[in-house]
């Protein structure tokens, strides 16, 4: 019955017992225990349960039926999550299914959080063991909607479905595919994070572009701002400056080299910062 776990099936009650009733398919039996079961049942009644391994990995029943399964995909609510391990997911069942950190990005830090949201389908492991499995850039794209030209520079918000160190990407409620690129972010949201941005372009094939940095006239105050905090921290001297390479500017501030000299022109300009030999200094 192994091969049956994570599907839903119609199975017949053969008899009941103290802890429940067992069913029947074909020539095997399993137990629906009467906590999950939503109705009293008869001998010789269907009725339809979806199948799973239990702690001691046998096969059970329950008539809570889920929106996912082998094959079906869903949103399911992060639950809890366990280092080195993967993070459990409701899938609308009585049992949280494992998200393998194997499934999960690389650095625990972007790893999903408790309420957010994860867009998967069932598998199983060697063992039988029910896995929760993201779904893959091909079963996104296979259910997007194209977007409309109109959604230039709007506001837009999505759930995080991908992320790595090239960028993230997002599905809207309207299904809309957006992509942000690494420099569009000063950090890198969670696998399953709900976030907001703004659409800096609506590419031919219907997906978008995101930034989730503001427009750069309010940017401007915002960088000058982590500057200056950054200044405080270091005992007023920094060894950057106009010429610094740019990599090593996005690696400490997270922006480009031309928000940061943007942002430095207007620290220098209100007199708060100034320039020599390759530092940045806070002005007294």
């Amino acid at each position: 019955m192994k091969h049956l776990t994570g599907t839903i099936q119609s199975l017949t009650v053969d008899r009941i017992i103290d802890t429940g009733y067992v069913l029947t398919f074909e020539t095997n039996e399993v137990l629906l225990h009467h906590q999950e079961a939503d109705q009293e049942l008869q001998p010789n009644q269907e009725v339809s349960v979806f199948l799973y391994l239990d702690k001691k990995g046998k096969t059970v029943a329950t008539t809570k039926l889920p929106h996912v399964q082998m094959d079906v995909y869903g949103w399911s609510i992060v639950k809890q999550v366990t280092p080195n391990l993967g993070v459990f997911v409701d899938i609308g069942t009585t049992k949280e299914i494992l998200v393998s950190k194997d499934d999960l990005p690389l650095y625990e830090k972007v790893w999903p959080q408790t309420d957010d949201k994860l867009f998967v389908t069932l598998g199983r492991d060697r063992k039988g063991r029910l896995l929760a499995i993201p779904a893959t850039e091909q079963v996104i794209f296979s259910r997007i909607e194209p977007a409309p030209e109109s959604l230039l520079n709007a506001s837009i918000s999505g759930t995080v479905y991908r992320t790595n160190r090239e960028g993230s990407a997002i599905i809207t409620p309207e299904h809309y595919r957006g992509f942000i690129h690494y420099t569009e972010r000063k950090k890198e949201p969670r696998l399953g994070e709900y976030i907001q941005g703004r659409v800096i372009d609506v590419k031919d094939d219907g997906t978008l572009n995101v930034s989730l940095r503001p427009l750069k006239r309010e940017s401007i105050q915002e960088d000058a701002d982590q500057i200056l905090e950054h200044l405080k921290a270091n005992d007023g001297v920094i060894p950057f400056d106009d010429k610094s390479d740019p990599e090593d500017i996005r690696a400490t501030f997270h922006i480009s080299k031309a928000a940061f000299k943007r942002a430095i022109g207007r620290l220098m300009k209100e007199g708060k910062v100034e320039q020599h030999n390759g530092y940045t200094h806070l002005c007294n």
